[in-house]
């Protein structure tokens, strides 16, 4: 038996996969979600969502697809990893993954493959009134031509909107690489950093995947100070949250207790310590923009 249903769980709770059925929608995710989807709706272009490792960029973007997908007027597609050789296999991706009926002949060209994608977001942006989204994760891994590739596709419009929506979640080091594009940087609509959690939202976080895995006891099964202790080691973010929850969770079996506290908590990570596992470094928190 899992350690989670011996714990009175239905789900594991703390869980690495990015299930947005477990996203705990902090003031920071929650606004950065709301003003995507209200870019995606006006149709305005390009959005932009920085943050650390571990700050919950993809998640929010599973998130995001699982928003779009109640929408019947969003066509959408997104990329995991944009780490594309050329231009050619860049466009050729974008093409199969909208479903663009493209020759599989060894003379189709660029410019080929750009016409065809023009024409697809002219007919379903304007003829069928649809809302064609790229959602691109890991984004600061965007080659420049890549990024250039976005750029001119950004430039397909018509009077009143863009014909396609692109939204990039990269980590910080994404920053540098738009800010040194000026004619890319112009057409950023909506741009925002992820900081890490605060006390409070480590708790409500902890809480809330607890409630979602379907505990139902009564009694907390993580005490104040233990939460105190997890805010303290992974300095609120969200992905070493979840980590250390888990451990916490599997120690709490193997030692037959009740709930998780402080002690347990400095227990582990000093174990860690000791092995030279355990991160002393501080990340920086960044400003949102």
């Amino acid at each position: 038996m899992s350690y989670f249903k011996i714990l009175g769980f239905e789900k594991e709770p703390f869980s690495t996969s990015p299930d947005p059925d477990f996203f705990y929608l902090s003031k920071e995710h929650e606004t950065a979600l709301t003003n995507i989807l209200i870019e995606l709706r006006l149709k305005r272009g390009l959005s932009v969502i920085l943050g650390d490792v571990g700050t919950g960029k993809t998640t929010l973007s599973r998130k995001l697809i699982q928003e779009l997908k109640d929408r019947q007027d969003f066509i959408f597609h997104i990329i995991l990893d944009p780490s594309f050789g050329d231009e050619q296999l860049f466009f050729t991706s974008l093409a199969r993954n909208f479903d663009i009926n493209i020759s599989e002949s060894p003379s189709l060209t660029i410019l080929d493959l750009r016409e065809s994608l023009e024409r697809f977001l002219f007919q379903k942006g304007v003829t069928e009134n649809k809302i064609v989204t790229l959602v691109i994760d890991e984004a600061q891994k965007l080659s420049d031509s890549s990024l250039e590739i976005l750029r001119v596709l950004l430039n397909y419009e018509t009077n009143e909107f863009k014909l396609l929506q692109l939204v990039l979640l990269g980590q910080v080091e994404l920053h540098a690489k738009i800010m040194a594009i000026p004619n890319f940087f112009d057409r950023i609509s909506f741009k925002y950093t992820l900081n890490p959690l605060d006390l409070n939202e480590t708790k409500e976080m902890i809480d809330f995947r607890i409630r979602q895995a379907g505990y139902k006891a009564n009694m907390h099964i993580f005490l104040d100070d233990a939460v105190k202790e997890i805010y303290q080691h992974t300095k609120g973010y969200p992905r070493r949250i979840t980590m250390l929850c888990h451990k916490a969770l599997k120690a709490l079996v193997l030692k037959s207790k009740f709930a998780v506290d402080g002690e347990l908590i400095r227990e582990i990570v000093g174990k860690e310590t000791e092995m030279g596992w355990h991160r002393t470094d501080q990340l920086i928190q960044k400003n949102s923009c």
